[in-house]
């Protein structure tokens, strides 16, 4: 399975990790602030950086990371996620330091995407410039998902921790998660379930930012989501096959107000 070959992976670079540097980028931003909607209030898109995936293959690479999450931001995104892994996406810390660089002046956080086993992690993260990091559920114990949600939060990121079952929400929720990403694809198989995923928003409680992972490929996808009580949803692979995106991720942006209400 791809996900136990990016393990195996990740615990090599893990071990390998030097000392963070000093972080050199302003103080993370309040990102549930920032991605909480109201009832009325359009839907927040996170695009994603992504130079290649197991799914995918290799994706756009004319613009590097710095400029896409500028073109991102231009076009309408309120957070722009940056993959960290190197073997199997593309991606590195740099790409993070880049596009929070480019992001500096503007009040647009950057999600470090990263397969997270250890804390070094968290504080490689924290140095490059990260406002938020995903922590996935399925890819550590409970002990170990509870020390790193309590670290991430220790040193002033935002932790997205990601669910694709019952349990896992179960587990998120026991956790006092406040920004819960459902993911829609299987980590295992990488098949797509959104009427899982639906079901998965069913039990995010009120006050817990919530975000779509993975299958919004259409403008008719993005309004669908901006139809449910969802604050957010991640919009990558389909903007990455673009070496301009900004075209169609103002399409996208449009179709984010919820129905039978107006942006403000």
């Amino acid at each position: 399975m791809i996900l136990g070959k990016i393990l195996e992976s990740k615990r090599d670079e893990v071990a390998a990790l030097p000392a963070p540097p000093a972080r050199k980028a302003s103080p993370p931003l309040p990102v549930l602030d920032i991605l909480r909607r109201s009832h009325a209030q359009p839907l927040r898109l996170i695009s994603e950086v992504k130079f290649k995936s197991p799914s995918a293959g290799n994706l756009s690479l004319v613009l590097n990371a710095g400029q896409r999450a500028s073109a991102y931001a231009e076009a309408g995104a309120q957070m722009v996620s940056v993959l960290c892994d190197t073997p199997f996406f593309g991606g590195s810390f740099n790409d993070l330091a880049l596009a929070k660089s480019e992001l500096s002046m503007k009040r647009v956080p950057v999600l470090a995407k990263e397969f997270v086993i250890d804390e070094r992690q968290l504080d490689h993260a924290y140095a490059y410039g990260a406002d938020a990091v995903l922590l996935v559920v399925r890819i550590v114990d409970s002990e170990t998902l509870r020390r790193l949600h309590t670290h991430a939060l220790h040193i002033g990121l935002t932790p997205l921790v990601e669910v694709a079952s019952e349990l896992e929400i179960t587990a998120a929720l026991d956790l006092g998660a406040r920004f819960i990403g459902i993911n829609a694809r299987d980590l295992d198989t990488l098949a797509i379930d959104m009427e899982r995923a639906a079901r998965l928003l069913d039990r995010v409680p009120e006050g817990v930012v919530a975000a779509h992972l993975s299958g919004v490929k259409t403008a008719d996808g993005v309004a669908k989501l901006a139809a449910t009580k969802i604050d957010a949803a991640l919009v990558g692979e389909i903007l990455m096959r673009e070496d301009d995106p900004g075209l169609l991720l103002r399409e996208f942006v449009k179709r984010c107000v919820r129905p039978n209400s107006s942006v403000r």
